[in-house]
Parts: C-alpha cells; structure tokens; sequence
C-alpha cells in the first residue's frame, strides 16, 4: 500500500463524511445527556421527583436507546448508512423539541408523558454514532480509520459540555430541549452533501444476508465477539450513568454539601473528549486497538478507587475526578471502531449500532443493582461493587479480543 502524503491524509481526516458524522455525533449527545442535565429542575418544576420518577424516565430512555439499536442497526445494512443518519436525527428532534412543550402538557399522568418523549427520543438516538462511525470506517484508508473515528467521537461529545452551558444560559430548561431539537433539524440539510459508503454500494446487491440481527446470536464465535464488543464498553456508562447522573447521592457520604449531576456529567465529557482524541493517535501509535484500550481502562479504575476513597471532600474534588474518569473512559471511539472492524460488512451496521446500545442500555440494570447493594452497604460501597463488576468483564475481554488494527474491512459474515 503507498505510503499517503500529509496533505492527503488530512484531506481523508476532515472529509465531508468525518465533518458531518462529528457534527452529528455532537448534536446527538447533546440531546442524549441533556435529560439527565435538567432532571431536577424539570421535574421539580412539573411537580414530579427527581429521584424516583427521574429514574423511571432514565430508564425509559436507556430502553428506547436498546430497542432503537437493534432498529437502526438493521436497517442500515438493509438500506444504507446514509437512511439512518437522516431518519434518526429527524425522530429524536421532533421528540426533544416536544419536551421543551412539556410545561405546556396536561398535568394528569405528566412523568409517563415525559417518559414516552425520552422513549421516543432515546430510539432515535440510538442511530447516529453507529451510523456515523460504521460510515467513516467504510470511507477512510485502514490506517487512518483510528484517528478519523476519534475525531468524530472527540468533537462530537463535546455537546455535553455544550448542553450544560445552553441549560445555564438559556434561561430554562425546556429552552434546551428546543435548541437541541432546532440544531438538529437544521443538521438534516447540511447531509444532504455525504454519499453512501463505497464499500457498501459493492456488498449492496450481493446476494448475501444483510442486517440479520439473530445471526449474533446462532454462531458460537461471533456471538463471544459481540459479548465481548458489548463488555468493553461498560465502564464508559458505569462512569456516567452511576459516577455523574447519580452524582448528588454521593454528596452525604462523601461529607460535601452539594454536587450537580448537570455539571458532573460536563466535566467528564471534557474528559472524555479529550480521551477520544487521544484514543486514536494512542491506538495508532501502539499499532493496536485492544492494548489502547486496556492502557486506558487501567487508568480508569485507578481514578474510580481514589474519587471513592480518597477523600473526595470538596465538590471541586469530585468535579476533577469526574475529568479523570472522562480521560479514561474516551475510548468510546476506539470501542464503536473495534465493534466495526469485528464484523462483516452486512452486519456491520447493525453490529456497530447496538453494541453501544447495548451497553447504554444495561445502564437501567446496573442503577437496578446499584441500588439493590445500597440495601445493605453505603454508596460508596454499592458503586464499587458494581464497578468490580464491570471492569472485571471489560478487562477480561480487552485482553481476549481479536485485534483489529489495519484490518481490511471489504468482506462479509
């Protein structure tokens, strides 16, 4: 293969496909995490509470992400990347400007009307980053598949950050909902300018299976791949959906006066955007995706022992480790890139679609168990149970997993 120039390699990097996955990816988490923003004061101020009916909502949001996984997934390998990165966006929109309305709704049964719009939202989100991702894996040279994914992911999850400051500055937070709806709605006609992945024009009319979500699952080997895939990418979630969406009900323990989840969950996401940059210049450095992220896991657990028992004693404190952790966990990238590069290109989509579905859907089950230690230990002590847990599984499986790294991607399961 001819070694590419530099201009030509950045001409690859910031392709139309990378600019517009990367603004996508951006709007999309921005829409994904600003619930878990506004939790209390929206429902404080509907009237609803934040911890019980906030969970529930949570929860149906994080199903919609599993069920829309499977949904998108399939249907972009039956037909094409581009259908889901317009019909994705389009669906969670309409459902997060409807929540900016919510005020405006029947006050009868309100945390259910909440829920079905998270619901609804959360099916559309689960398209983009699948998508986009298995979209710039098809379109870049293998060599710069690491470093144009991280792109994406390191621009893209920066819309956390950017949901905080509009919830800050908009003045309220159904004024949030409506920006982020606006933003996407308008990001529809900038797509209009991305063509379809080449690699799947030429697999589109073969006769071979496409999209066939059961095929994970009536094959011993790819079905320990997909599991695998799936592991890898649980502490990114454990570490937001446990460490900062729940990050008010350390407060007691740790002896600190108040921690906003709305801010936890932006400091680790400017960790973690700039993990995600660095991600893909470590894995191409290291020539392999399997050791980046196991380098980088290590980091994280030894962040995740010292926020919980070092003497988090300030909210300062808490907010720093929240960045550490974000460093160690931005390899959400790397992880959609490797589940990309495990499968074939009929399945491809739908692999790289639900696995990170997958994992933000278990994040209902590991609040359930979260919860269920707290029965009989502090929450301290109940995160770090499950965290034994989670990082145990992506460890083990970061160590046991096909390698990847300049793996040619033009084949089929």
């Amino acid at each position: 293969m001819q070694e590419l120039s530099r201009s030509s390699k950045l001409k690859y990097i910031f392709s139309i496909p990378v600019i517009i996955s990367a603004l996508g990816y951006f709007v999309d988490i921005y829409d994904l995490l600003l619930f878990g923003i506004v939790r209390i004061p929206s429902l404080k101020d509907l009237g609803l509470n934040p911890d019980t009916d906030g969970t529930f909502i949570l929860n149906c949001q994080m199903t919609g992400l599993l069920i829309g996984g499977v949904f998108w997934g399939v249907f972009g390998d039956k037909k094409g990347r581009l259908s889901v990165l317009f019909g994705s966006i389009l669906v969670y929109s309409l459902a997060n400007i409807a929540c900016g309305f919510l005020p405006y709704f029947p006050k009868t049964h309100l945390e259910y009307q909440y829920a079905a719009l998270r619901f609804i939202a959360g099916i559309g989100l689960a398209g983009e980053l699948g998508a986009g991702i298995t979209l710039v894996s098809e379109s870049l040279p293998k060599n710069l598949r690491a470093i144009g994914t991280s792109v994406v992911a390191g621009f893209g999850l920066m819309g956390a950050v950017v949901a905080q400051l509009t919830v800050e500055l908009a003045g309220g937070w159904n004024i949030s909902y409506i920006i982020g709806g606006v933003l996407g709605i308008a990001l529809l006609f900038l797509r209009i300018s991305v063509s379809e992945s080449g690699i799947y024009k030429t697999m589109e009319h073969k006769d071979v299976s496409k999209g066939n979500f059961l095929s994970f699952f009536t094959h011993k080997d790819r079905f320990i791949r997909y599991l695998k895939c799936i592991a890898v990418g649980l502490p990114t979630w454990y570490c937001i959906g446990i460490l900062a969406v729940l990050a008010n009900q350390f407060a007691p323990e740790l002896g600190i006066r108040d921690i906003s989840p709305g801010k936890a969950i932006m400091w680790a996401y400017v960790g973690i955007s700039v993990g995600d940059l660095l991600s893909g210049f470590i894995s191409h450095a290291l020539k392999s995706r399997k050791m980046a992220i196991f380098y980088m896991l290590a980091f994280t657990v030894v962040g995740v022992g010292i926020m919980l028992f070092g003497h988090t004693d300030s909210e300062t404190k808490y907010y720093l480790f929240c960045v550490w952790l974000g460093l160690g966990t931005g390899y959400w990238a790397m992880f959609v890139t490797l589940a990309a590069e495990q499968f074939g290109t009929n399945i491809r989509n739908t692999a790289t679609t639900t696995v990170p579905n997958m994992v933000r859907g278990l994040v209902p089950a590991m609040i359930f168990a979260f919860d269920f230690f707290k029965k009989d230990f502090s929450v301290v002590i109940s995160a770090a149970i499950v965290g034994v847990i989670v990082f145990g599984l992506a460890f083990y499986s970061s160590f046991t997993i096909s390698e990847t790294h300049n793996k040619d991607l033009d084949f089929t399961e």
